[in-house]
């Protein structure tokens, strides 16, 4: 097989990822407009516009989301909310956290803003409040109440000097709030939904607001009235007002009169003229489908946010689809687009020349181009429903798509701009299109495979490549009835004449491809035992590769149809394979999260690599077979780059060098040499190694004067990074006594000087308060109910226990005559039946003539069944009483005992009668 001489691959290293970095909330452009911060999860990502990277990323230590951001407009302070109600203050430049506090508000905070002077800071929350905060001086200047409802809104005056805040909350209404008085002038009446944005006129005499009422609103703030209501017809997201004195007659701002633009449901910018409430411009885009035109509120193009970029002179949209996009004034020309989540990703290839791009399917009915060099993406338009497969003819211009809305179409990227457009498109399936495959030789035709168990061929017409307005219609020139069950994927032979299939029927097919355009069936390829995901032809030899859903990948011969090899290594499906290094290795990719590289000569698995958390659907080989690209359901693309033997011996070196620290370690703590092991912990700069130190001094005899030994000696700079941890740990409750004990330590025996010379020690110490307090009120309620637990446990054994219940301590010597008469089942068991029916008669005789003898000792029924449980629970043997027993000597271990059954939280009065030489009397004591 192949050339001997050839140079096998060992290892693929990670060249770059394409993440999500935006999953819906807020978005906001830096003042300097070179970064997009958005919020994903319990991140805040800031993109560089330039590049299209992730250069910064700011996250809380408690992983909790974050449900609000400002960033303040000079660019410097970034300040964040999560939903554990705490503000965080950034240096987001360099992702540190320069002061935490506690917000207020009893729930989340939903929104944010700073003043022009950077100085204060208001935030609205779902309790309906809104609080001011002197972010200089720390302090809250403001706590504004009267809102209905979540405030979902909240905007200063860009004239400072007029010190108002505007707001909206669930009422619709836009309260006016004056901050030197800390009152709500006057709220303006206008929408019937919720407002979304405001919009202020360079002289801040004119407001405009827009909301999902379909409507916008020009308000006169000198007066504090309406002065235009303007209808939209769409549910309006967002608003800016157009810069004046600048040439925008492209867009239709033909007049110095206040201009507009909107952005909503319907995924298209409009300008509006304020002062005639007339629709001047409407944005053009590609082809729409009718589907999308008629439906506004499922539209995948429909925009949440619209900003404007005045130094610049653009215009940024963010789609419901989370992607961000940005025009240039004044013509509005599309200048950059960035995926912020892509979901899951189901097919993956190289696309241009060199490689430059990939062009993508997800969970969507639209394709994306990334630009590999920018991240900047091409969102291409035209089908209708999820595309599930992609194939790229060799030369890299051309790649074709299927669907499940049952067609195909075929694309065709520039060579100079980049650009890509949809020039062909086939309607013949009847069920959803699941595989696809390009010609080899020359762009001639493509083969689909459906659920409707067919296989077709295309033909492409020879003038595809022209460049023209027109989309080609592609008809079938071979239909045939390929399987049992879904067609999952086709491929085509380097020399064009032959066709296989792999279906979910369990097999795969051989097919020749006539050159009068008819498929004539060669051979069937059985042995797996379940369906075939994958089918793929060598490019050098006469074989095979299929992968199935049993785990296995196998190679078969295409001349007698048999199984040369079977690879075993996933542990779930193979979903794609691929031919590398001229058909000497193979590229599997399971829903294992795995993908692993094979030599076939050996039979062998040579790498195993571990980039994703979920199904790899897309694996994908470049042209010079230098990279690959793979695609995740985890939202992921990976692009992967061949290392040479230097790089894959550093690499090993550090894995090494990690795998003998982490030996070390075990052997420091196994000759309980904490010390060290904590100081080689430390360096590792892993909180979790560390708090697996500090767990094991824990456990130890006299665990606290050994942990405080312990971390007295260590260095500054390693108490400074455990202080550090411990902000870490103490977010969870589960380790939160081991953060809670080694801060004892630190606090306790270091001066307040010292920790103030730690670096962040201010914001870590804030950052500690409020989980601690969380801490302590959780833990002060399980005290309180396990003392409610242990009071009913008592009272348990008081009134309800039966009657051969005796505690473990009771005192099981034989009764004398002058003990009281209560017997225990352990007893009774070792006497006789007829001693035990004579005691039990006994007993009841001498406690009816004590109770006759003495009056004073009468009580009811049910008094006399507690003392008589209470007295089974509490006494030790009978010998109770004033301590005196029958020879008027002290029974010592009868206080002992009395004393370990104390139980101060459920003290239960006893009265009891007990015989004395004379006459019975009344003792009444506590247990």
């Amino acid at each position: 097989m192949a050339n001997a001489n050839l140079t096998f691959k060992t290892n693929y290293a990670v060249s770059s990822k394409i993440e999500p970095f935006y999953k819906g909330g807020k978005v906001q452009i830096s003042k300097d407009e070179k970064y997009i911060f958005c919020t994903c999860g319990s991140r805040v990502n800031v993109l560089e516009i330039s590049t299209g990277k992730i250069v910064h990323s700011v996250e809380h230590e408690d992983q909790e989301d974050i449900t609000s951001f400002a960033l303040s407009c000079d660019d410097e302070m970034l300040v964040t909310a999560s939903r554990a109600l705490l503000l965080k203050q950034w240096d987001w430049r360099q992702a540190n956290c320069t002061r935490s506090w506690r917000a207020i508000h009893t729930v989340p905070v939903a929104s944010m803003t700073f003043d022009s002077t950077s100085t204060l800071l208001a935030t609205g929350g779902c309790d309906g409040t809104i609080k001011i905060w002197d972010v200089v001086k720390q302090y809250c200047t403001h706590n504004l109440k009267g809102s209905s409802g979540v405030v979902h809104l909240v905007q200063f005056h860009p004239d400072i000097s007029r010190l108002q805040l505007f707001s909206s909350s669930l009422d619709c209404g836009i309260r006016l709030w004056d901050l030197r008085s800390s009152q709500c002038v006057c709220v303006l009446q206008s929408h019937y939904s919720a407002v979304t944005s405001l919009s202020f006129s360079p002289d801040g005499d004119t407001m405009v607001s827009s909301g999902r009422d379909k409507i916008c609103t020009v308000w006169d703030l000198k007066t504090r009235k309406a002065k235009r209501t303007v209808p939209v017809y769409e549910a309006v997201e967002g608003v800016v007002l157009l810069p004046v004195n600048t040439d925008l007659s492209q867009i239709g701002v033909k007049s110095e009169d206040l201009h507009f633009v909107t952005a909503g449901s319907k995924g298209v910018l409009r300008v509006w003229e304020a002062s005639t409430a007339r629709c001047v411009y409407t944005q053009t885009l590609s082809t729409v489908p009718e589907e999308e035109e008629e439906n506004d509120d499922d539209n995948p193009r429909s925009l949440t946010y619209l900003f404007l970029l005045p130094a610049s002179s653009r215009l940024a949209t963010v789609t419901a689809e989370h992607n961000i996009l940005l025009y240039q004034l004044p013509g509005l020309t599309t200048q950059q687009q960035f995926v912020g989540y892509s979901d899951e990703v189901l097919d993956v290839k190289f696309l241009g020349k060199g490689d430059s791009h990939i062009v993508v399917a997800t969970n969507s009915c639209q394709l994306k181009v990334f630009e590999l060099l920018t991240n900047s993406c091409q969102i291409l338009y035209g089908h209708t429903d999820t595309v599930l497969t992609l194939d790229v003819f060799k030369k890299g211009s051309l790649f074709a798509s299927c669907a499940k809305d049952r067609s195909v179409r075929v694309w065709q990227m520039d060579s100079d701009s980049g650009q890509v457009r949809c020039v062909a498109q086939g309607f013949s399936h009847t069920n959803a299109v699941g595989s696809i495959a390009f010609s080899r030789m020359k762009a001639s035709f493509i083969v689909t495979g459906s659920q409707d168990c067919t296989v077709k061929v295309w033909d492409l017409p020879d003038d595809i490549s022209i460049t023209g307005e027109d989309i080609h219609q592609l008809s079938p020139r071979a239909t045939e009835k390929a399987h049992d069950k879904d067609v999952n994927s086709v491929a085509v032979s380097p020399n064009d004449k032959l066709l296989a299939s792999g279906s979910q029927d369990r097999t795969a097919k051989l097919w020749s491809l006539t050159a009068d355009g008819t498929i004539s069936l060669l051979g069937v390829f059985r042995g797996h035992r379940r369906g075939v995901w994958a089918v793929c032809f060598s490019p050098v030899d006469q074989v095979l590769v299929t992968s199935s859903a049993d785990g296995t990948t196998k190679l078969w011969s295409l001349q007698d149809f048999s199984c040369l090899k079977t690879f075993e290594g996933h542990d779930a499906s193979v979903l794609k394979v691929v031919f590398v290094s001229r058909g000497t290795q193979l590229l599997t990719s399971g829903s294992d999260g795995l993908v692993k590289l094979w030599t076939i000569k050996t039979n062998e698995c040579v790498k195993t690599l571990d980039a994703h958390q979920d199904k790899v659907w897309g694996l994908h080989g470049s042209r010079k077979d230098d990279k690959m690209v793979t695609g995740s359901a985890d939202s992921t693309i990976t692009i992967w780059e061949d290392v040479t033997e230097v790089e894959l011996a550093e690499e090993q070196a550090k894995q090494e060098d990690q795998i003998l620290k982490q030996q070390e370690l075990s052997n420091l703590l196994h000759e309980k040499k904490y010390l060290k092991a904590l100081g080689l912990a430390i360096s590792l700069d892993h909180p979790h190694t560390v708090l697996r130190v500090i767990k094991a001094i824990r456990e130890v005899e006299n665990s606290h004067e050994l942990l405080e030994k312990t971390l007295l000696k260590l260095r500054v700079d390693q108490k400074e990074s455990l202080l550090r941890y411990c902000v870490v740990w103490n977010t969870n409750a589960k380790n939160c006594q081991d953060a809670q004990a080694v801060l004892q330590v630190l606090l306790t025996h270091l001066p307040p000087e010292e920790l103030l010379q730690y670096q962040g020690t201010r914001t870590h110490l804030e950052g500690l308060i409020p989980y601690t307090e969380r801490h302590m009120k959780r833990i002060g309620n399980l005290l309180q109910a396990s003392m409610f637990l242990n009071y009913m446990w008592q009272k348990m054994r008081v009134a309800g226990a039966p009657s051969g219940l005796v505690d473990e301590e009771m005192d099981m010597t034989p009764l004398t005559k002058t003990q009281p008469f209560f017997v225990s089942d352990k007893e009774r068991e070792k006497d006789g039946g007829e001693d035990r029916r004579e005691d039990r008669r006994d007993a009841g005789d001498d406690s009816d003539s004590e109770q006759e003898e003495d009056p004073n000792c009468a009580q009811d029924e049910e008094e006399a069944d507690d003392t008589s449980a209470t007295k089974k629970a509490s006494t030790n043997g009978g010998h109770v009483g004033n301590g005196e027993n029958s020879n008027g000597s002290h029974d010592s271990e009868s206080e002992e005992s009395s004393e370990e059954e104390e139980e101060p939280q459920a003290a239960v009065k006893m009265t009891t009668c007990l015989p004395v030489s004379s006459a019975p009397q009344c003792q009444t004591f506590a247990s």
